[in-house]
């Protein structure tokens, strides 16, 4: 079973449910309104759902996330992403080992729910950035009162020319419009016995072919996920939950880069399978 959020075909406003892998049938509310409950009210939730049902492959799926919603990121959560940003960082390469190895994780804001882009949409890459590439990350569906009520699918796009050039530059590399895209789904958390043994996989295809490939297990984090929740929730509030990619470990080699017109695709195993389009710059963002 997964919680999506979806355009009902009725209605054509935005609309949430549970999909059984046939049919959707309807929940009232929002994704927000679901995370303010507790993992066991949303369990019960799911359970008496009794709303209208439709065909699956009759609706489009939106991001699944709205509200006040925000999607946050850890970074420096598995070994090849601490050596990935130690070799584009040159410069300030020991700060990538230090919090490697410290106790508080990196975490920094993402994308508010309005600008996330969902399954089948588009995500770009910057008109002032030389490389850059995908981060496919487990994402953390976490309700208001902080804990984890599922996961879900997220591409943490990233400039490496910027944030090379100064870990300062960190906000600028990944916080833009088409930078991050979520999805399809949340795999309610009780359906999911051990989130650290799921399968990743990233593949790039570019002109009919494929581009990139890499295979990954969340078994490789080296950070625990209620800890990257803990240090999230310590002196912050997310009212209408949050979710947290919890970084990655598949990333293109240099000097590989995006183009307009590649195809991402995520899948995580037990989640869901996430893609998008690559589109250049702003400009090529449709509907903003």
């Amino acid at each position: 079973m997964h919680i999506v959020r979806f355009i009902g075909p009725v209605t054509g406003q935005a609309t949430i449910g549970l999909d059984d892998g046939v049919h959707l049938t309807e929940i009232d509310g929002t994704i927000g309104d679901l995370l303010r409950l507790t993992v066991e009210e949303l369990r019960d939730r799911c359970a008496a759902a009794d709303g209208p049902r439709h065909d699956r492959s009759s609706v489009r799926l939106l991001p699944p996330l709205d509200d006040r919603m925000e999607v946050w990121a850890a970074g420096v959560t598995y070994e090849r992403s601490k050596a990935a940003r130690m070799v584009e960082s040159e410069k300030a390469a020991d700060v990538y080992d230090l919090v490697y190895d410290a106790d508080r994780p990196e975490l920094f804001f993402k994308s508010a729910a309005w600008r996330a882009t969902g399954h089948g949409g588009h995500v770009s890459v910057r008109g002032d950035s030389e490389i850059d590439v995908p981060e496919p990350e487990l994402g953390l569906v976490v309700n208001r009162h902080g804990e984890i009520a599922g996961y879900t699918v997220v591409n943490d796009m990233s400039s490496r020319t910027i944030e090379g050039e100064n870990p300062l530059y960190l906000p600028q590399a990944k916080i833009y419009l088409g930078g991050c895209a979520t999805g399809p789904a949340i795999r309610p958390s009780w359906e999911v016995p051990d989130p650290y043994a799921l399968g990743i996989e990233l593949t790039i295809t570019r002109d009919g072919g494929r581009a990139w490939h890499g295979e990954a297990s969340t078994g490789q984090l080296h950070r625990r996920l209620d800890d990257l929740v803990g240090y999230l929730f310590r002196e912050d509030v997310f009212p209408d939950g949050v979710i947290l990619a919890t970084g990655t470990c598949l990333v293109p080699e240099l000097p590989f880069t995006l183009r307009a017109g590649d195809e991402i695709t995520i899948t995580i195993s037990e989640v869901g399978t996430l893609t998008s389009t690559v589109v250049a710059g702003k400009a090529g963002m449709p509907g903003f």
